[in-house]
């Protein structure tokens, strides 16, 4: 019967009148030694939205490359509407009806609307052929699936809202009805996000098969039909979204009971340990990324900034930590203020009492060809975590690294590997280990838990509890609402580097929050 529930990699529910718009039997793929697929057994029902979920390194992603012929099975079949299907490439999957819109968009920034859903499906050499059929094509997807954009518009100029509908309109051009998305809200604001839920029940209505692949929970609940479980690169799970809950799900993903809404501690703030005042930056080429910001992090606060990704809390991070320079106002932290003619840089932050967990840990939080020891020192190479005296104390910088490991719940439980050898979830816990073994005043963290399975997710909330209990001041940047709305004492909102509003947490929701991330004011809002 349809909905029924299985476990332990067997079977979806079982076989409807009509064929499946897509099955997967015994797909296995392995790189090397690592078993990144073992035996999937995947079955799609045609004009329906189902989830695929799972932690990091859970196989999703792999099996998806395989499905549009990206990576090839090592053993397995692939049926679509019940007929054997060799998918050798994205041509071959496009050719049998495939569709993806990836993660990253792969769009041409100075090409328009109709260039780029034409650019690879050109029909003629003079391309008026082309332009015509094109253009009556986002004519219909407007018409029949409210995928409404501006053909002549550049992509440059759209927000990534409607760039996602661009791409959802060039992954069926050729008439494809088996759509797979990978993570599509990431960018978006949850109007954006509404809007495009929308859109994608439309097409499940007009008989189309979607396939979601997402770590968002609140998601899975309120857009699919069916939702299947991956953990360490087997199925383990389907359900029926009507009969199971995110605590369910959750457990199934991790294998363990999750804690998915943290206790917040009681704690009486103390004064201001930063304020912004009319706070100013300027890029290399004049761009003005920061537009007069004025805010406060008291001592037991977390203070969100929440926004769209690049409108300007990127550049806010780090000219709180002293990698950029204020172009104009200032900033005070715990009494010392730091201007554009008496800048301080990132070591003198530090002897400020300011620790800064950044937004991407492989870039500027980690080196990845060093292992444990020597990222868990860095920064503080010059300081007591690298032993008293002239030489570097490896035997203390080992303990210390080993004590990040144990603390922190690093898998393995080893600082010996190199940073690049760590899942993503447990690069995450060597850099948030490091930043608050300093028992900072001031920690500013970017993106806690992007990329992060929802065990670490839920472990890295409890230690941000635990800080903000000792009194820490805390600044945390995140494009998800939920987390924000989740952590927060106050959140800020900004839009193209202004500030759109500063909001109490109880009296925050995500509509009002989104309208401001869409950069109405917070009054208007």
């Amino acid at each position: 019967m349809a909905g029924e529930v299985t476990e332990g990699g067997a079977s979806a529910p079982s076989s409807p009148l009509k064929p499946y718009a897509l099955e997967t039997c015994g797909i296995s793929k392995s790189f090397g030694e690592v078993h990144a697929n073992r035996n999937i057994d995947l079955q799609i029902s045609t004009g329906s939205i189902h989830g695929i979920i799972g932690e990091n390194g859970a196989g999703k992603s792999t099996l998806m490359n395989i499905l549009y012929g990206l990576y090839q099975a090592d053993r397995g079949e692939i049926l679509i509407n019940g007929e054997v299907a060799k998918i050798t490439n994205s041509a071959a999957a496009i050719k049998h009806g495939i569709g993806m819109v990836h993660q990253h968009f792969m769009l041409v920034d100075l090409f328009t609307v109709l260039e780029n859903v034409m650019l690879g499906a050109e029909e003629d050499f003079a391309l008026t052929k082309s332009v015509a059929s094109t253009r009556a094509l986002i004519s219909r997807m407007d018409k029949d699936y409210g995928l409404t954009v501006d053909p002549d518009t550049k992509i440059a100029d759209l927000p990534v809202g409607l760039q996602q509908r661009v791409e959802i309109i060039k992954a069926m051009r050729g008439g494809q009805r088996i759509l797979i998305l990978d993570e599509p809200t990431g960018v978006l604001t949850p109007q954006e996000t509404e809007g495009l839920f929308a859109i994608l029940r439309a097409l499940r209505d007009e008989g189309a098969t979607i396939m979601l692949i997402t770590h968002k929970l609140q998601e899975i609940m309120a857009l699919t039909d069916q939702v299947s479980v991956m953990r360490q690169g087997e199925m383990v799970a389907h359900r029926a979204t009507a009969v199971t809950s995110r605590e369910e799900l959750a457990e199934l993903m991790v294998g363990r009971k999750v804690l998915l809404q943290v206790a917040k501690p009681d704690v009486v703030m103390g004064a201001p340990v930063l304020k912004a005042e009319n706070l100013r930056y300027v890029d290399d080429n004049g761009v003005e990324r920061i537009k007069g910001l004025n805010f406060d992090v008291r001592a037991g606060e977390i203070l969100s900034v929440a926004g769209v990704s690049g409108n300007g809390q990127t550049e806010l991070l780090d000219v709180l930590a002293g990698i950029l320079p204020p172009s104009g106002g200032s900033m005070t932290i715990d009494g010392t203020k730091i201007t554009a003619e008496a800048p301080v840089g990132p070591a003198g932050m530090r002897d400020l009492g300011v620790s800064h967990v950044p937004e991407d840990r492989h870039r500027r939080g980690l080196v990845l060809p060093f292992d444990g020891l020597e990222n868990s020192i860095l920064g503080f190479q010059d300081g007591p975590a690298a032993g008293e005296g002239f030489a570097m104390d490896k035997g203390a910088i080992a303990a210390r690294a080993q004590r990040h490991v144990e603390e922190f719940d690093v898998r393995p439980p080893t600082a010996g590997l190199r940073a690049a050898q760590y899942s993503g979830g447990n690069q995450q816990k060597l850099v948030l280990a490091r930043e608050i073994d300093a028992a900072p005043k001031l920690l500013l963290i970017g993106q806690p838990t992007r990329g992060v399975d929802i065990g670490a997710i839920e472990f890295i909330y409890e230690r941000l509890m635990e800080m903000k209990a000792q009194g820490c001041a805390i600044l945390m940047v995140s494009v998800e609402l939920e987390e924000a709305l989740s952590l927060s004492d106050r959140i800020l909102v900004m839009s193209n580097g202004e500030q759109t509003g500063m909001v109490n947490r109880e009296d925050a929701d995500e509509k009002s929050l989104g309208l401001m991330m869409a950069g109405i004011e917070e009054g208007a809002a």
